[in-house]
């Protein structure tokens, strides 16, 4: 060896190439405790987010990065099952927002078909929401049950238009056009095909109405394929005993939708529905009918939860319907989550003005970093043993991860489901991409529809100020094939930091296990992608 005395306390030293003492003086791997290295690499949650005398820094996703562990299983075998509430239990934590351009009955169903959830927002009317709710609760797999209708006096070109609209031209004629009108006939592409004038032949001249193969209810989904089997049709209407249509069968659809194993279901098989409502004192007249319609939880929406508007809200719903799930929010600190859970809610909404459409920070000055304001919430929340949904700033599968390595035991989305096909609004060309509409609703054009509540709970205040912006967001396509892609992407995630499902993950996150370090803006740059000319980013394949 060769040593330098660099003080009184260190030596440096070198090994001196060709020295026969060396092997004396190295380790043998059985010599190494293997748990005495957790700490060698990167930093505790507690380390990085719960201590004050280190720093004065709040973190978002971006800012942390969680270190990889030992991977002993396959990516299949990641369990993401987890809690959106006390007493409602998920197969995959992921909440639709209650946002008007997120979340309706179709974004509803096929987020509960999946494992997840979806809760209806209320900016529309009271028999409106009502509406929404009775649909996904009322909704049987492989049932169509709001087919698009037409009446007798409806032409050809109409069914034409529907068609290239909406892809498909199997139409119940009814007698008024609309669902729960005595059935007539239907209008197939067989009966369309060979019309030289459209516009002046009206579909009751052209309809099959003899000898139509019809299923009366009640019927199940195995009738109602072995129907469709027997009589080769690829539509089959159902009827009640006085002959009026109440959904419509796809033989496409039975069997893209047919198995849903993981499916969010209530104790009579129906499909799991939650919904928003705002503070106000009409808002309890909304909520009973939608208590009434059969919502499972209900989603008390604010921008700031920790008001006494919302406190008497939540005591309110707990005293009338104690049985029923509660969901308090937004917070972002302990003391605002611990007056929500003292008020008894059952679930927390944490996240304030991270959102990719929210200008709460901006314009009030006020809120937290996302992951430090869900570390913080859940540390808290879970010695109650009430689950956060961390809400905003997620725009990527690794942000659900790290949201998850929080403390989160679902993430709510916005941005990231909006532009799907389930979501509401209609597809728009703009410089040759395809997008949709997607707001805050803390936005002017919201708040006009009824969301001002959110913001200004005794609707006193003269001037509207906005906290949200208007845009639009690129088409993803179904989530058929979206929720798949998010929910590869992070039990790859939990794979990689060698967690098996949510719980062990959390587990590793308060006993040290999990290590994080802190990103420099270096570093992130690093983290994404560099160094091209031009490069295409398909989400999956």
């Amino acid at each position: 060896f060769s040593c330098v005395e660099l003080g009184p306390s260190f030596t440096l030293c070198s090994i001196l190439k060709g020295a026969p003492e060396v092997s004396s003086f190295l380790l043998s791997v059985e010599d190494v405790d293997e748990e005495s290295l957790i700490d060698a690499d990167g930093f505790s949650a507690i380390e990085v987010f719960g201590s004050k005398t280190q720093s004065c820094v709040g973190y978002t996703y971006d800012d942390v990065i969680l270190l990889p562990n030992h991977i002993d299983f396959g990516v299949d075998e990641v369990k993401l099952h987890s809690r959106f509430t006390r007493n409602i239990a998920l197969s995959l934590p992921f909440i639709s927002s209650p946002m008007d351009t997120v979340t309706e009955h179709k974004m509803a169903i096929m987020m509960a078909l999946h494992g997840g959830l979806g809760i209806i927002h209320y900016n529309m009317s009271i028999d409106e929401q009502v509406a929404e709710v009775v649909k996904v609760k009322k909704y049987r797999n492989g049932f169509i049950t709001d087919p698009k209708c037409l009446p007798p006096t409806a032409t050809v070109a109409d069914v034409q238009a529907i068609k290239s609209e909406q892809g498909f031209s199997g139409i119940p004629i009814t007698a008024d056009g609309t669902i729960g009108s005595k059935l007539l006939g239907i209008v197939t592409n067989r009966d369309v095909d060979f019309v030289e004038d459209p516009s002046a032949v009206s579909v009751a001249d052209i309809m099959t109405k003899d000898g139509l193969v019809l299923a009366t209810e009640p019927v199940t989904l195995a009738d109602a394929h072995a129907a469709l089997r027997t009589a080769k049709k690829g539509k089959l209407p159902v009827v009640n005993a006085e002959g009026e249509l109440v959904s419509l069968i796809s033989r496409t659809d039975l069997m893209k939708n047919r198995d849903y194993p993981m499916a969010t279901k209530d104790s009579t098989s129906n499909l799991v529905c939650g919904a928003a409502v705002g503070t106000r004192p009409e808002d309890r007249q909304r909520l009973a009918a939608l208590v009434a319609a059969g919502i499972d939880v209900v989603v008390v929406d604010s921008s700031q939860g920790d008001s006494i508007y919302q406190l008497e809200m939540v005591k309110w719903i707990k005293a009338t319907w104690p049985e029923l799930q509660v969901v308090g929010g937004n917070v972002v600190t302990q003391r605002q989550a611990l007056h929500l859970i003292q008020a008894g809610c059952d679930g927390l909404r944490v996240g304030m003005g991270s959102g990719s459409i929210c200008t709460t920070q901006e314009v009030c000055a006020v809120g937290r970093p996302q992951a430090s304001a869900v570390y913080n919430v859940a540390k808290l929340a879970r010695r109650f043993g009430v689950p956060i949904t961390a809400d905003g700033g997620t725009s990527s599968t690794g942000h659900i991860t790290k949201a998850l390595s929080m403390g989160a035991s679902c993430v709510m989305m916005g941005s990231l489901l909006a532009g799907t096909d389930e979501a509401p609004g209609e597809y728009f060309f703009q410089d040759g991409v395809r997008l949709k509409r997607y707001r805050g609703m803390g936005s002017i054009d919201a708040m006009s529809k009824g969301s001002e509540k959110r913001y200004n709970w005794t609707g006193k205040a003269s001037v509207k100020v906005a906290q949200g912006v208007s845009g639009a967001v690129v088409d993803k396509g179904s989530l058929k094939r979206y929720i798949p892609y998010l929910t590869q992407g992070v039990r790859h995630g939990l794979q990689d930091m060698g967690a098996i499902s949510v719980t062990e993950l959390q587990e590793m996150l308060y006993s040290g296990k999990l290590r994080i370090e802190l990103r420099s803006p270096a570093a992130q740059r690093e983290g994404g992608v560099h160094g091209l000319y031009s490069y295409e980013k398909r989400l999956f394949s």
